[in-house]
């Protein structure tokens, strides 16, 4: 036992205490017997008799003191251990390889003595080697197990320290650990979280996009009986799942439901959509309906103001569509049918009129488009630029790397003498002149992450958007104006149906027509795809305005090299599931290879049976994809899962970080869901 052990510490101090009071009496006795040596020799035999008792107790007590803080030791052990055994809460140690090493006996009684020593991954799925906790911090994982829901609490024990604390073993070569996990029942808990989830109230509004335009196609003795069938349908469908339908205007509705109603309308995607537009009685026009769900707002208030956000871009995407926001998290459902054109111009006249106000209130404009621009941004940035010349206000045109499909018509404005030397300018020039008294007016994009010089939009108050593309989730903020109709065939009709209201004396130049007649030819791809009365319209007036269509054909003619990539591109093209057309357009020698990407895709859907076609471009370390459609695929949907947006029939994406491969895939997997989930 005395070989064993020793003492150590406080108490070994004190109990060396008769040593150095043995010392102060053998000091003590040498003074004395400078003074008198009887008294010392007297001293003396009372000092050894002293040092003989001390040493006679200390040798005797010691093991006697020993046995019993060995003794205390052993049963504070046991008491810890019966703590531990008996704690009301499940606990074990789990060593570095996951396994269980011991477990209490609330934990044995849970899991089964036969699991013991079983890996914690196997017993508890949701426990991985990535989410263990490292270091001091703790971790904290909720795990189900035999229909209970527990929040383990896990730390980590360094078996290091606590061997280097007990003074006899020392810890070497990697460092030891174990984990101690702690179960906390939380069922109830969990369950009324997830009641408390599914009863919060989610607010909606419901707007039927194309009410007038149907109404006017119907015989006017049915029209009631039209109105009121497709009240009982909305009606009926949103009571059946517990939600509370209010008619606000002829063709706006007010909706409240659960959650818990909200998730089951999202499993069945929302087959109202397709309800409506069933209902017929001799109106050659389908009534389409828009949904916009707020979620999860910190008020009500801020539930609606979602909610009306929601609705604005599900109308902005063109209709016939369900939008959630929830936070700032997005989510969209339908829109499957194209929007309709709308055959009055009223909204048209009110937005050139504001456009007018804005321009004529600030001292300069500058105008520009989406990165590699192309010849709709071009020509609708003229248009706007011929607007601010008549408005008497200088105007700048941001554009930085002239694509090949814009030079011949740039050539025409650098070589001209009417035009000033500056009206085309870079992006470091147009942050030198854009201020708080400047308006920038974007065209042809309403994502600030796509615009020339995204910079700008944060360097005046002042901004002016117009474009054709359906909007997405990320939207330029704070526009004093903002003009976006995805029914347009493209951002020059709109800009020639504004500037026949901007002004009564302007007058566009045969340059400028050439321009925007260009684009609208581009993106109609010669009148063939999403050419309305209004496309025409448009067309005409630029025609009037001295538009020489022979001209524009001259200007976008291609080189050899673009034809010869073009045709490579579709003489490499893949069929995948038997509707859908991929190709990979090669852009070594290209000035513009995605103008060319695009082109193939525009001839891969003359292909006979596919639906939709796909054409990849390499350009910059960045893969351009152009997506088209004829009227079947949503082509705006897959592209908007890749980052990327556009029209129903027309879209695209950029995709940076993947190889063209992998890009494929990815294609690919997006089809095969939207595929199983019914969405093509």
């Amino acid at each position: 036992m005395k070989k064993e052990f020793k003492l150590r510490g406080q108490l070994k101090k004190f109990m060396r205490w008769p040593v150095f009071l043995s010392v102060l009496l053998i000091g003590m006795d040498i003074g004395v017997y400078f003074l008198n040596v009887k008294a010392g020799v007297l001293v003396t035999v009372i000092v050894v008799l002293y040092i003989a008792i001390a040493a006679a107790l200390y040798f005797y007590n010691k093991p006697i003191i020993l046995n019993e803080l060995i003794d205390f030791a052993n049963q504070y052990d046991q008491l810890e251990q019966r703590m531990l055994e008996n704690l009301a809460v499940p606990y074990g140690l789990v060593n570095s390889e996951g396994k269980l090493l011991w477990g209490n006996r609330n934990l044995m009684e849970m899991l089964g003595k036969d699991k013991v020593k079983k890996r914690v991954s196997y017993l508890f799925p949701e426990i991985t080697e990535d989410n263990l906790p490292q270091g001091k911090k703790r971790a904290e994982i909720e795990i189900a197990y035999e229909e209970r829901i527990y929040n383990a609490v896990m730390h980590q024990i360094s078996l290091e320290e606590l061997v280097n604390k007990t003074g006899f073993l020392e810890a070497v070569g990697e460092k030891p650990f174990i984990y101690a996990m702690y179960l906390f029942d939380v069922t109830e808990l969990s369950t009324y979280k997830k009641k408390s989830e599914e009863d919060k109230l989610v607010i909606a509004e419901a707007y039927l996009d194309n009410y007038d335009e149907a109404l006017e196609s119907v015989e006017e003795v049915r029209r009631a009986l039209l109105i009121a069938l497709i009240d009982r349908k909305i009606t009926k469908y949103f009571s059946n799942y517990g939600g509370l339908v209010r008619k606000l205007e002829k063709d706006k509705y007010f909706l409240i439901m659960q959650m818990s109603s909200l998730r089951k309308l999202q499993e069945e995607r929302f087959h109202i959509l397709d309800e409506v537009k069933t209902v017929n009685i001799g109106n050659e026009m389908s009534l389409t309906l828009s949904i916009g769900i707020g979620v999860n707002g910190a008020t009500y208030g801020q539930s609606y103001e979602y909610s009306r956000v929601a609705m604005e871009m599900a109308l902005g995407r063109g209709g016939d569509q369900v939008v959630i926001k929830n936070g700032n998290n997005i989510t969209y459902f339908g829109g499957k049918s194209q929007q309709m054109e709308k055959a009055t111009r009223v909204k048209a006249r009110v937005k050139a009129q504001a456009l007018s106000e804005i321009i004529s209130t600030k001292e300069r404009v500058v105008v520009m488009g989406h990165k590699i621009t192309d010849v709709d941004a071009f020509g609708a940035a003229v248009g706007i630029y011929r607007a601010a010349k008549t408005l008497g206000r200088p105007a700048h045109i941001v554009v930085n790397d002239p694509t090949t499909s814009i030079r011949p018509l740039m050539a025409g404005y650098l070589e001209n003498q009417d035009y000033e030397p500056d009206m085309f300018v870079t992006s470091q020039q147009a942050k030198e002149m854009v201020d708080q008294s400047t308006v920038v007016v974007v065209v042809d994009t309403n994502k600030p992450s796509y615009t020339e010089c995204e910079d700008l939009l944060y360097m005046t108050k002042t901004i002016v958007v117009l474009d054709h593309h359906r909007r997405g989730s990320e939207v330029i903020q704070n526009a004093v104006l903002s003009y976006v109709e995805p029914y347009a065939s493209s951002a020059c009709e709109m800009v020639a149906e504004i500037l026949q209201y901007m002004s009564d004396g302007i007058r566009i130049r045969s340059l400028e027509a050439d321009s925007m007649y260009a684009g609208i030819i581009i993106d109609t791809n010669n009148f063939l795809s999403k050419a309305g009365v209004r496309t025409f319209e448009a067309a005409a007036f630029l025609r009037r305005c001295g538009a020489d269509v022979t001209r524009v054909r001259k200007m976008l003619r291609d080189d050899l090299d673009s034809y010869k990539a073009r045709a490579a591109a579709i003489r490499d093209a893949e069929i995948y599931r038997n509707d859908f057309i991929m190709g990979v357009c090669p852009s070594k020698g290209l000035k513009s290879p995605t103008v060319v990407g695009a082109q193939a895709a525009n001839e891969l859907l003359d292909v006979e049976g596919i639906k939709a076609s796909f054409v990849l471009t390499s350009y910059h370390n960045v893969i351009y994809i152009s997506a088209r459609s004829i009227d079947e695929v949503n082509v705006q949907v897959i592209m908007e899962k890749l980052g990327g947006g556009g029209h129903l029939n027309v879209a695209g994406a950029q995709v940076s970080g993947y190889t063209m491969t992998e890009t494929l895939n990815m294609i690919k997997n997006i089809i095969n869901e939207m595929k199983e989930q019914g969405d093509l």
